[in-house]
């Protein structure tokens, strides 16, 4: 049974305990994790080859450790009509929002100094997919098509083996409905080492993508002095906001609907209305009952909060605090509290953007910040597959208005050479 409790009924520990989530304890596992990164290191296929037989029990050799072009082929035969025109319509939908987060520019800082900014792709990006058990075309998307959307030469995706050695077929399709360039049957911390530092058969990339588990985490983390990772990404989050307007039945499929994501998933409910907590409480048992994926979702469900504040802006505030990966604003006048929202992943506004049309189509990416990095973190955009560099151009009487400008900061700063490359231009005026 879930208790719903009167927001200013919880002491500071508990609202401290809330926000700190105490999720992941990355201390434990992180020597395993080093020794595998510094295995693949120094073995390269060889360990990444080992470890796959050890941790997803199908046996690899190097001339099947890729994903051959009859595979991809072939998996189009295994994959339903309308699962491929859901993946092309999610693909044209993605596209068209990173587009829009693209931009070069140019202005003139004064008369005669013009200072743009220039975009180039990054040559070659891994991305991580989950799999095994599950399959997350979903993830392929939201990260290989701003990859290519930008222009990146070399896309190559690593996902674990299912039992019997093959990729889900629907992985496989958004692979190459998106673009990826080649694909490598390993998965865990192995398949981020590998593409961290190359082995002989997968190549080194320069960022790393996607989410994962507690030890592709882990890796993740102490790669990070060696390529770009995308940000930290943990157990799914949700977190709503409701006043006595909101559908209770929306917001319980709603926390559902991320509790199913894994066991450690955190889903809270944050109202100005008894009645609404009540009824929520009521759905969320009732529609449980109903789940496939029960088991996992109980197990969530004991992270549950469901809170009922005094005011929206109670509520805010303790949002705020908590940054949450997704939230929801289910009140009378959505719009009027968004400017008042500091931190979140994602925000879905009103009764009809639920969580999962941001997780798989309305176009917004779904690797977003958890455990409460969305208050330093964005979400996974164009911007994260590219580098932006300044260019600088002076005309002869723009860099004379900025000489006594710049002598003066570089003689204050004592770098002589400085101010000098600057004089020595307009010497034969003395």
């Amino acid at each position: 049974m879930v208790e719903i409790r009167n927001f200013s009924s919880l002491t500071n520990g508990e609202k401290e305990s809330i926000i700190r989530r105490n999720d992941l304890d990355l201390e434990k596992i992180l020597p395993s994790v080093q020794e595998i990164v510094r295995d693949v290191k120094q073995r390269k296929d060889l360990a990444v080859i080992d470890y796959t037989s050890k941790f997803d029990r199908v046996a690899l050799s190097k001339e099947t450790l890729k994903v051959s072009g009859e595979e991809i082929n072939s998996a189009y035969q295994k994959v339903s009509e309308n699962l491929l025109k859901a993946i092309k319509k999610s693909i044209s939908n993605i596209r068209k929002f990173h587009e829009k987060q693209l931009n070069e520019f140019s202005c003139k800082t004064q008369s005669g100094v013009n200072v743009s900014q220039i975009i180039r792709p990054l040559e070659r990006v891994g991305i991580y997919v989950p799999g095994g058990r599950a399959a997350y075309p979903s993830t392929v998307l939201m990260t290989a098509v701003p990859a290519g959307l930008v222009g990146v030469e070399q896309v190559i995706v690593c996902t674990p083996p299912q039992e019997d050695g093959g990729i889900n077929p629907a992985v496989l399709v958004a692979c190459n409905e998106a673009g990826v360039t080649d694909i490598y049957r390993v998965g865990g911390a192995q398949a981020i080492a590998a593409m961290a530092y190359g082995t002989e058969l997968i190549p080194k990339v320069e960022a790393v993508f996607g989410p994962g588990n507690i030890y592709v985490t882990a890796a993740k983390i102490l790669v990070s002095n060696d390529v770009r990772i995308d940000l930290p990404a943990g157990p799914s989050e949700l977190l709503v906001i409701s006043d006595d307007t909101g559908n209770p039945k929306f917001i319980a499929a709603d926390l559902l609907s991320q509790a199913e994501h894994d066991p450690q998933a955190r889903v809270i409910l944050v109202t100005t209305s008894e009645n609404i907590a009540f009824q929520v409480e009521r759905f969320i048992n009732q529609f449980l009952e109903q789940l496939p994926r029960k088991d996992i979702i109980s197990k969530s469900l004991e992270n549950l909060w469901i809170l009922v504040s005094d005011s929206l802006d109670e509520a805010v505030e303790f949002s705020n605090a908590y940054a949450p990966e997704h939230l929801e604003i289910h009140v009378e006048s959505p719009n009027s509290l968004l400017p008042k929202i500091k931190n979140a992943g994602a925000i879905f506004i009103g009764p009809f953007s639920p969580v999962a049309v941001g997780d798989y189509s309305a176009g917004s990416n779904h690797v977003l910040p958890t455990g409460g990095f969305a208050k330093a973190y964005s979400g996974l955009s164009s911007h994260s597959f590219i580098k932006t560099i300044s260019v600088v151009e002076c005309s002869y009487s723009g860099l004379k208005g900025l000489a006594e400008t710049v002598v003066t900061m570089a003689e204050f700063e004592g770098l002589p050479a400085h101010a000098e490359s600057i004089k020595m231009r307009f010497e034969n005026e003395k």
